[in-house]
């Protein structure tokens, strides 16, 4: 798990726009700048490192130690850190491939804050390598991802309804349990109640015979 880098909660001072860009100037990510979700930062991310050149990469996050929520997490360069050879007794135990990681440490820290949001709370804009823009990156493009992230939010919401649905019928049914419980209920003591007056005429009866 990942270190808080942030102290203590978040208190934004400026509001800025949720955009990736504005026109042909790239919006830059600075700390304060707030996100409604941990997905809206990935994109934002996502598209800041594509439009300046560079793949980023989802590093380490910090959860929460009583319901495992996500609280914080980490956005980097795709050449953060270092690969690491796996070696055998008798050397290399294959061909090592060429390593794509520079130990960059370009990178944004976003916290959820007790306000909703997801705040930056730390960026480290330089890089330690060349920034090369190509389209040829194999990587999602912003397309699919809204496409995907949309049809995830029609099921949800489908989800939701249905859910909704389920729970109105389950209210419903308990309400028609509960009359018939109070209809029964009734019935019940209108018996007892008719048994109680029919006790002593029969008592009567007995007694004249």
């Amino acid at each position: 798990m990942d270190s808080d880098e942030g102290a203590g909660a978040v208190e934004s001072s400026a509001v800025h726009p949720l955009v990736p860009y504005e026109g042909d100037t790239i919006l830059e990510p600075c700390e304060g700048m707030e996100f409604d979700s941990e997905d809206a930062a990935k994109i934002f991310y996502d598209e800041y490192a594509r439009r300046l050149g560079f793949v980023m990469r989802v590093m380490s996050c910090r959860r929460s130690e009583r319901d495992g929520r996500i609280l914080a997490r980490r956005l980097g360069c795709n050449k953060e850190g270092y690969c690491v050879s796996i070696r055998g007794k008798f050397g290399p135990v294959r061909k090592p491939r060429p390593s794509t990681r520079e130990g960059c440490k370009a990178m944004i820290h976003v916290k959820y804050d007790k306000s909703g949001k997801w705040v930056i709370t730390k960026f480290v804009k330089d890089h330690n390598h060349p920034l090369v823009v190509s389209t040829r990156e194999a990587r999602q493009t912003m397309d699919e991802k809204d496409k995907k992230i949309q049809e995830l939010t029609v099921e949800l919401r489908n989800k939701k309804r249905l859910c909704s649905t389920y729970q109105e019928q389950l209210t419903a049914f308990i309400k028609i349990v509960e009359e018939h419980s109070d209809q029964l209920s009734k019935k019940v003591q209108n018996v007892v109640s008719n048994l109680k007056e029919i006790e002593p005429i029969d008592q009567d009866l007995s007694q004249r015979r």
